[in-house]
């Protein structure tokens, strides 16, 4: 297990009973995870200054209950990227900060090369693999079937004040765009996907992805 804890204003506060209590940039969130299956160390729910919780609804999927306002705009910051967060459905914050240690890797990785990279990043969400890539001088082409997910994307390689002019962003079903790419003999240094347990790209058998990796 790979372990990064450069996050400025981001931390786990503490997990237990399929939930976990994080700090994001002051704006405190209680959300599940299947994973964590040991107890609590206290009651979260009573945790001073706890900002939202994503109830699960038994019928699938949930919502997310306000206890205390908190920005509409909020962000929190990784080395030297930015990323500007949101209650999202699916009990997402559009930042997934475990990620840091893949960060860290890609940035190690591309340095390393010594040359210009071209990556393809694939199932690409908001773009913190794609900003990763960018710090350390890549060309990117930044790939999500969602428009919203690209633009927030942008929104981020801005704020953290990346070379705009070297990400290519494709709004697009992933599979699609990678066969073209290879009709077009199209080629790239680094291939990056993290495709999601469900999916429903029309390539995706029964609407599930199968596969999450990396490759170099």
């Amino acid at each position: 297990m790979r372990i990064n804890n450069e996050w400025k204003d981001y931390r786990l506060i503490a997990t237990g009973n399929g939930m976990k209590l994080e700090d994001f940039g002051g704006v405190i969130l209680l959300r599940p995870d299947p994973q964590i299956i040991w107890e609590q160390p206290f009651d979260m729910r009573k945790y001073k200054g706890l900002n939202a919780v994503y109830e699960r609804s038994s019928s699938g999927g949930g919502k997310w209950t306000v206890l205390k306002e908190y920005p509409q705009k909020f962000f929190v910051s990784w080395r030297n990227l930015k990323f500007n967060l949101k209650l999202m459905g699916f009990k997402h914050t559009s930042v997934f900060p475990e990620q840091a240690a893949n960060w860290a890797l890609i940035m190690d990785t591309i340095k390393s090369a010594r040359r210009e990279v071209k990556v393809l990043n694939l199932f690409a969400y908001t773009g913190g693999a794609t900003l990763a890539c960018l710090a350390a001088g890549a060309w990117v082409c930044h790939t999500d079937a969602a428009k919203s997910m690209c633009e927030r994307a942008k929104t981020n390689v801005a704020l953290s004040k990346l070379d705009g002019s070297k990400v290519k962003y494709i709004v697009d079903d992933c599979v699609k765009f990678v066969e073209r790419e290879i009709r077009r003999g199209n080629k790239y240094d680094a291939i990056i996907m993290d495709p999601p347990s469900y999916g429903r790209g029309p390539k995706a058998k029964n609407g599930n992805w199968k596969t999450i990796f990396i490759l170099w």
